[in-house]
């Protein structure tokens, strides 16, 4: 009997609503697909034979936080995704420490990490509090459970790109900081143990084959990756249901009102990138859908063949699931500014997802300095309205990936430990066409957004 090959890496992209899982070969094609709702990971073998995998590797939503037992693996509390903020309130009586907690972590003090979310479920779940008096408590992101549930080994273990989203994690040291443990009274002996995101985690049972899994990370993490080796002189931006302004940068970098994330790492080195988040990008068009009754999708492809912007159209003011960077107001409330019909209050809607972009790419670029292009991924990439108002707005060469799958390709590849014979993703090219009237209309726009911002 012969022995296959053993010749496919495996991505596993595990999203809020779903797993995807894409098999490449070691050129970086792909091989085939599977998706599954997130109640399990079932299906997926069905890719290719197990026989075949090689290696895999797990990209996970940032932020999400679990809590589960370390003897049983029991999960003693549902998970706790980035965008809910139920302790907000609490989180206030540390606003004075906002500043310090930048400094440590590269993160503004926000519910939408993980630190005050895990200190919820101490406060107010009735088995997490047992299984810390206990001793038998983990608490983290979602990935660790992750690693805990799917390998053989059952490691207690959190990659730094995850950890990194904790608000517990510090950068500079690259070590779970007792200040911060302290400052939210976060048991140090709840957390796992930290690793970087290249690591021999453990093994995977799949038809009965073990097969290791090399790399895990944070979803967004992974897509600057496939494009390729990480390139120095790109953005990177990634729209989907929030959208990620990224800029590689040599060392860790704490620049308010910026994030600083991992993207990478190994024993020996790590790849830093300093971040801007939109928290209303699909989101976005999901709360216009759900106001107005009227399909998004078709209304976003309808945009295509039109000018960039009117000269006269609404404004909005975009504080769906929060304003992320750069000003970092949590309970603003998104509001139109002018009149206009439907269609023009949608193209607003778009409109303020591009114009948010532009300002956290202008804070990247006063710290990194001006990018040769801007690499861009994601389910919203697809409208080329939005890339072409992008590039003319960031005056930059857009690249845009044409594998939707980006952090799905992206983990292959370092799966694949960056192989120089892989093909990355082929990208389309939008050059920018500068639009004095959308210009004029970000210049607007911005003194709106500093007008309603609370005192």
């Amino acid at each position: 009997m012969t022995v296959p090959e053993r010749d496919v890496y495996v991505a596993i992209d595990q999203g809020g609503h779903a797993t995807r899982a894409v098999a490449y070969d070691p050129s970086g094609q792909r091989l085939a697909s599977a998706f599954a709702g997130v109640e399990a990971l079932t299906g997926l073998a069905s890719l290719v034979p197990a026989g075949r995998w090689l290696a895999a590797g797990l990209g996970v939503q940032r932020s999400t936080v679990a809590c589960w037992d370390r003897e049983t693996g029991a999960v003693l509390a549902p998970a706790i995704s980035w965008q809910d903020r139920r302790h907000a309130a609490w989180l206030g009586q540390l606003a004075r420490s906002g500043s310090r907690v930048h400094a440590l972590t590269g993160l503004p003090l926000s519910p939408h990490y993980g630190a005050s979310k895990i200190r919820w479920c101490l406060d107010h779940v009735v088995a997490v509090r047992s299984a810390a008096d206990e001793g038998r408590l983990c608490a983290g992101p979602l990935a660790s459970l992750l690693l805990h549930r799917l390998l053989d080994e059952r490691p207690v273990v959190c990659d730094e790109a995850n950890a990194s989203r904790t608000q517990l994690w510090s950068p500079a040291v690259r070590a779970w900081s007792p200040e911060l443990l302290g400052m939210f009274g976060i048991p140090p002996e709840v957390l796992p143990t930290l690793a970087p995101t290249e690591a021999p985690f453990g093994s995977m049972r799949v038809d009965g084959e073990a097969v290791p899994l090399v790399v895990c990370t944070g979803d967004q993490s992974a897509v600057p990756f496939a494009a390729g080796t990480l390139d120095s002189g790109s953005a990177y931006v990634n729209l989907g249901t929030g959208a990620f302004a990224l800029r590689p940068v040599a060392h860790a970098m704490m620049v308010p009102p910026l994030l600083t994330s991992v993207l990478r790492s190994n024993g020996t080195s790590v790849d830093f990138v300093l971040e801007g988040t939109v928290n209303g990008a699909g989101a976005a068009l999901d709360w216009f859908e759900e106001r107005e009754g009227l399909p998004a999708e078709r209304l976003l492809s309808s945009l295509d063949g039109e000018q960039l912007t009117p000269a006269e159209a609404p404004f909005f003011l975009n504080g769906v699931s929060g304003v992320g960077s750069p000003f970092w107001v949590a309970g603003f409330e998104s509001r139109y500014v002018g009149d206009g019909e439907a269609p023009e209050r949608f193209r607003a809607v778009v409109e303020s997802i591009v114009f948010l972009l532009r300002a956290n790419l202008d804070e990247l670029v006063r710290h990194t300095g001006r990018p040769r292009r801007i690499v861009v991924s994601g389910g919203l990439s697809r409208s080329g309205f939005l890339c072409r108002a992008l590039a003319a707005l960031a005056e930059a060469p857009i690249h845009r990936l044409e594998d939707p799958e980006a952090t799905a390709s992206g983990l292959a590849f370092l799966a694949a430990g960056q192989p120089a014979t892989w093909k990355p993703a082929a990208t389309e090219q939008i050059p920018p066409a500068r639009d004095q009237t959308l210009v004029a209309r970000y210049l607007r726009w911005l003194e709106l957004m500093r007008e309603a911002m609370p005192d």
